[in-house]
């Protein structure tokens, strides 16, 4: 057992073995995947095979996963004014939700003044009746909607939601960072015409990044533009070794699926009773589905940049639900955008598991909770 638990698997999370097996025989490949001698073809070879592996895990075809250097970067290349969908009508105007990735809620390459938010319910989840109100008499939008939220984990309801955009004659990007690897996403299932994806956030390397659009989308334009890698979508030499070890974290997440999401999710519930035994715990979006490894909680008085503290020196690593900037702690606007007061928002701490979480973890955890509660909660 280790000397610490870590419960920020949201955050990022541990390389997987076969990530690293992948990542460090990549590492002695010389070729620029580019070039077409044969260790140039050895390497392209590696990174088509990890491309599959994502299209396959995600419904796409291969020739439509472009990599990037991070979720942040696919969000960027996704929020684009001019994509044309079924419609064949470029879209010229943004709708995200009000509970976005900083990098989303950035708007891409949308102007400020195109760009609206669409509300959320108390429980954390999109209300589609306003984006319906925001759709109507306008000209195509592009919806952004993640399909789970980093901080509550409530999944968001992306399939609706590609309905109402579609037909209205919009497109529909999903941040699907949190998703991958904890639940089943498919492309086509839930309708979405862009989805993004982050490899350090299912035991793959940081630093390595995809977006999957769509068969037919048109009119996507790179932020990077030199040499024409992934088909003039993303110029730059790819990173083979990040590239492979991503898709052999997706492969492994995608095989431990089934049996990861059940353990967890028992687990998870295991630790919410116990967080519960501290009188007036709030758990945030409990009523709405959820991802099965994230908790977001919080306490009468608790404030989460001390309890973050105070668990690290009880040796277990979890997160604030407040956003950090310039060392300051404030609101989450997740919480914010769910209508919770200031107060109650910077009192909000995340904990998220993952595949190598055990009960034991979760029993030192309530442990530090109960000796944290006794001293931070008194009045």
């Amino acid at each position: 057992m280790s000397s610490r638990v870590y419960l920020d698997w949201n955050a990022t999370t541990p390389l997987r073995a076969e990530a690293r097996a992948a990542m460090l025989a990549a590492y002695e490949l010389i070729g620029n995947p580019s070039s077409v001698h044969a260790e140039g073809r050895e390497a392209r070879r590696w990174v088509e095979e990890a491309r599959a592996t994502l299209a396959a895990a995600v419904g796409a075809r291969p020739r439509n996963v472009v990599f990037t250097s991070s979720g942040t970067e696919a969000n960027a290349l996704a929020l684009l004014p001019g994509l044309r969908g079924r419609s064949g009508e470029p879209v010229q105007r943004l709708l995200v939700s009000a509970i976005e990735h900083a990098s989303v809620l950035a708007g891409g390459r949308f102007p400020a003044e195109s760009i609206k938010q669409i509300r959320v319910t108390r429980a954390g989840v999109v209300d589609l009746d306003h984006l319906r109100e925001l759709l109507a008499g306008g000209s195509p939008a592009l919806v952004s909607i993640m399909a789970a939220n980093n901080e509550t984990g409530a999944l968001q309801p992306v399939a609706e939601a590609a309905l109402v955009v579609h037909e209205a004659g919009g497109l529909l990007h999903v941040d699907s960072i949190q998703a991958l690897g904890k639940i089943a996403f498919n492309i086509n299932q839930v309708g979405a015409d862009l989805a993004s994806f982050s490899a350090h956030k299912i035991g793959g390397p940081k630093g390595v990044g995809a977006l999957v659009v769509s068969e037919g989308l048109a009119g996507l334009e790179p932020i990077l533009r030199g040499g024409g890698q992934e088909l003039n979508r993303r110029a730059g030499t790819e990173n083979v070794a990040g590239i492979a070890a991503f898709g052999a974290a997706v492969k492994a997440a995608l095989q431990a699926l089934p049996e990861d999401a059940k353990r967890i999710s028992s687990l998870r519930d295991h630790l919410e009773k116990g967080l519960r035994a501290i009188a007036g715990t709030t758990i945030f979006s409990e009523t709405a589905d959820r991802l099965p490894n994230t908790v977001l909680f919080t306490a009468p008085g608790l404030k989460a940049e001390t309890a973050v503290i105070g668990f690290d020196l009880e040796g277990v690593a979890v997160s604030s639900g407040a956003a950090c900037s310039s060392g300051k702690v404030q609101p989450s606007h997740v919480l914010s955008a769910m209508g919770f007061d200031p107060a109650v928002a910077q009192g909000a701490v995340r904990l998220s598991l993952g595949w190598s979480t055990e009960p034991e973890d979760i029993n030192r955890t309530l442990e530090a909770w109960r000796k944290l509660g006794n001293s931070l909660l008194k009045p």
